[in-house]
């Protein structure tokens, strides 16, 4: 929900990023952002491939879920979200802390397209979706 507040504050010329992508790594990272995450990957791959997030929701405690934004300066640009989680997995316990040292990438965003169109699942985000009945 952050990333979508995100996008509404950027338009509008509120957002005060931590750091802007030139417009060469946007289109660069735009371009790659779907192949890329046809892999399972974690936090750091994500900061390792694309550097340090435009702006981080969430803690930089690596135990807990955060979601990485990116952005250039220019509004009309939509933004690029990778969503990491760090939780339990369906029919477990709770564990704290969690077993994993990373939070692993379950899903990345392109904003302002259609969700079905904008949101890619990693194999470990499909493999997390709730099974559909019918």
């Amino acid at each position: 929900m952050a990333s979508v507040y995100a996008e509404f504050a950027h338009r509008e010329g509120w957002l005060e990023p931590d750091r802007m992508l030139s417009a060469d790594e946007y289109a660069t990272m735009h371009a790659a952002i779907d192949s890329w995450a046809s892999q399972d990957r974690v936090w750091d791959d994500v900061t390792s491939a694309f550097g340090a997030p435009s702006v981080l929701f969430g803690s930089t405690d690596p135990y807990y879920g955060k979601t990485l934004g990116y952005v250039t300066a220019d509004p009309s640009t939509p933004m690029l979200f990778f969503h990491l989680w760090n939780g339990t997995g369906p029919g477990t316990e709770p564990s704290w802390p969690p077993s994993r040292e990373q939070p692993l990438l379950p899903a990345v965003r392109r904003g302002d397209d259609p969700f079905a169109a904008s949101f890619a699942f990693t194999p470990e985000g499909r493999r997390r979706r709730p099974a559909q009945e019918g």
